[in-house]
């Protein structure tokens, strides 16, 4: 199971922490939701999500500061009891020392942000699901083409770096060589980031590491990248049918999301970057609702049905 550590989430969202006597080395994340945790503050605990971070707003902090102390200490160890990862008030909202005691008592670190809930709650929620969402290495080179992310797949040696170093020439951005790190962040969105080591190099055989970062500018990178069309490259054989048209979309499937492939056949002459550079934009196109291939279908049906016309008219 995908984890992050505490302090990593401290670090991103630049928290407060309001209880540094807790070490907080060994508590992770695992969820990517949150819990603002109302009906527990009430007494209410059946279903209660403690796996996630707890989140005081406004309107929970209101509430506890009409308790008297007994309940408050009642409440807040019951809440405590279920070893929850982390407490964040929003708001700059401070907890009543009971609250702190509490928490120093049962190791619960507890925290703050200047953010209002709402936007805390979304901006946390984004950045969770991107990091503990289901990953998988592919091997390939990802590149940001026309805004497009184009995921170039193929067996070993076949001309994917080649390909991705004459696209960065071309003014558009690598995002990782060799290795793919693929995110679904969404029942529709697949992300791709490289692994740390591999990050901006490219290698090409023959020549070995090239840093593109430092030979073509940091406009020739990217972190990270939605992946909207996948190219597959593979070797040219004669006897196999190929699409000449584009009416009906292949897909290839990564951690359940669909996403559009081209098979492309390799032969020397053909010049993978600029196929790749028309597959993203026609990708796009059709996006954006024109679609070549049923363009010319439509031409060739309405000529035919003139001839078919003429034809009529002259019997």
């Amino acid at each position: 199971m995908a984890s992050i550590s505490l302090k990593q989430l401290i670090e991103k969202m630049k928290l407060e922490i309001l209880t540094p006597e807790i070490d907080m080395k060994g508590i992770r994340i695992t969820q990517p939701d949150i819990n603002r945790p109302a009906l527990q503050l009430t007494g209410y605990f059946e279903h209660f999500e403690s796996t996630r971070i707890q989140v005081v707003g406004f309107v929970e902090y209101t509430y506890l500061e009409s308790l008297s102390d007994e309940r408050k200490r009642q409440v807040y160890d019951e809440l405590m009891s279920y070893n929850v990862p982390a407490i964040v008030f929003c708001r700059e909202l401070q907890p009543d020392p009971i609250f702190i005691e509490t928490a120093i008592a049962h190791k619960v670190p507890v925290l703050s942000t200047k953010k209002t809930t709402s936007a805390f709650m979304a901006e946390i929620i984004r950045w969770l699901n991107v990091k503990l969402a289901p990953c998988i290495s592919v091997h390939g080179v990802l590149v940001d083409v026309y805004g497009e992310g184009v995921l170039i797949t193929g067996e070993s040696g076949i001309g994917k770096s080649e390909a991705a170093l004459e696209l960065v020439k071309r003014g558009h951005r690598l995002v990782t060589d060799d290795v793919v790190e693929l995110r679904r962040v969404s029942d529709d969105t697949l992300v791709g980031t490289a692994p740390d080591v591999t990050k901006h190099l490219i290698e090409l055989r023959g020549i070995g590491i090239v840093d593109i970062k430092a030979l073509f500018g940091a406009s020739s990178v990217k972190d990270t990248q939605t992946v909207d069309l996948v190219i597959r490259l593979e070797d040219w054989d004669k006897d196999k049918e190929y699409d000449r048209l584009g009416l009906e979309e292949n897909y290839t499937e990564y951690l359940g999301n669909k996403v559009v492939c081209h098979n492309i056949p390799i032969r020397p002459g053909r010049n993978l970057a600029i196929i790749c550079e028309s597959a993203a934009v026609n990708h796009r196109q059709k996006k954006m609702g024109y679609n070549a291939a049923q363009e010319l279908y439509t031409r060739v049906q309405n000529s035919l049905a003139r001839k078919r016309e003429e034809e009529e008219d002259e019997d």
